[in-house]
């Protein structure tokens, strides 16, 4: 996230982490909230399969498809890797590894398609603008917000809170014992796109960014903190099936505008509106194989990936049950990925 500039990482504008080799950073830890961080799975088609749409089992070959450590991307993958199992004839080997290093794969060859992109224009014009490894095969569907939020009882009990000018005046409400003093402002998993020290710094807020670790360890402080009724400040994001259990509220920072977050140090404005998108590999996207057309027909909303999320992160489905389970009540929706019509 999230499913995520520190302009050359994350979820767009945001996430700078160091650039390791991809085949070192499959094993890197990279967030919990349902990913299985950490290596690569595969499976092979099935031919007793039951699922939506009429496609035909035509071999595909393997398909390498990437993985980022949020249970929205998760969503994703697990209906795709279904399908592309069970209607393609497909090997789907599934590669857990961060937003940045997934770009990496396409000139390795280790990755085919990353579903679910969240800006990056600087791989964008490494990978797509100049090596031409891999090509941009437009929206999913999904709509994605990033932001900085509050648990519902804060924005009843302090109206103003809402409005990034009135932090500072509540910051001592915030303080932990990780935050050296000032308010904490909580952050997630390390990989994911955020540009927060620096918000914090240019637009002088008494707080300090302090990293909760994972998906599930912001979704875990947002609900003991609605609970408790306790402060929390902290990085959110959506498509999110936890914003039906718990409606967090979004603070009003600056409003974005074209390229005021082009300078990552002197970002002072509001994350923008993210149009989710699909990249695939040049050679996988001239490669005949049926899993492509799979890729660029897929598109689907912020609600069916929610409902498949919280399969998976709630229920404690299996990604294969969860997506069979969302699949066989979808049929029309299917057939339109697997068919094109």
């Amino acid at each position: 996230m999230g499913r995520f500039t520190s302009s050359s990482c994350g979820r767009s504008a945001v996430r700078r982490l160091s650039v390791v080799a991809v085949a070192v950073s499959m094993a890197v830890l990279a967030g919990c909230g349902g990913a299985k961080v950490g290596g690569t799975s595969s499976t092979t088609a099935n031919a007793g399969g039951t699922s939506s749409g009429t496609a035909k089992k035509t071999s595909c070959g393997t398909f390498n498809l990437a993985d980022n450590p949020w249970v929205g991307y998760e969503a994703d993958v697990a209906v795709i890797q279904y399908l592309a199992k069970n209607k393609l004839n497909c090997t789907v080997a599934v590669k857990h590894i961060t937003e940045q290093v997934s770009w990496q794969g396409f000139s390795t060859g280790q990755v085919d398609a990353i579903v679910e992109n969240w800006g990056h224009d600087d791989l964008k014009k490494q990978y797509i603008d100049n090596t031409h490894v891999a090509q941009d095969l437009g929206s999913n569907g999904l709509k994605g917000v990033i932001g900085w939020y509050v648990p519902p009882w804060m924005a009843t009990a302090y109206p103003d809170i809402t409005d990034w000018k009135n932090l500072n005046k509540y910051a001592d409400m915030f303080k932990t014992s990780e935050s050296g003093g000032k308010g904490q402002l909580l952050d997630g998993d390390p990989s994911y796109v955020t540009n927060d020290a620096a918000l914090v710094k240019n637009l002088n807020l008494n707080f300090k960014v302090v990293q909760g670790g994972s998906e599930t360890a912001l979704i875990q402080s947002f609900r003991t903190a609605q609970q408790n009724k306790k402060p929390l400040l902290a990085y959110f994001y959506s498509p999110q099936w936890f914003l039906n259990e718990v409606p967090l509220v979004k603070v009003n920072l600056p409003a974005y505008t074209a390229g005021c977050d082009s300078n990552a140090a002197k970002v002072a404005c509001d994350y923008p509106a993210y149009v989710l998108n699909k990249v695939v590999s040049t050679k996988f996207a001239n490669s005949g194989s049926p899993a492509f057309a799979l890729v660029k027909n897929f598109f689907w909303t912020n609600e069916d990936q929610n409902v498949v999320a919280k399969y998976i992160a709630v229920d404690k489905m299996s990604d294969e049950a969860a997506a069979k389970k969302w699949v066989d009540a979808n049929p029309a929706k299917v057939n339109t990925w697997l068919n094109g019509t």
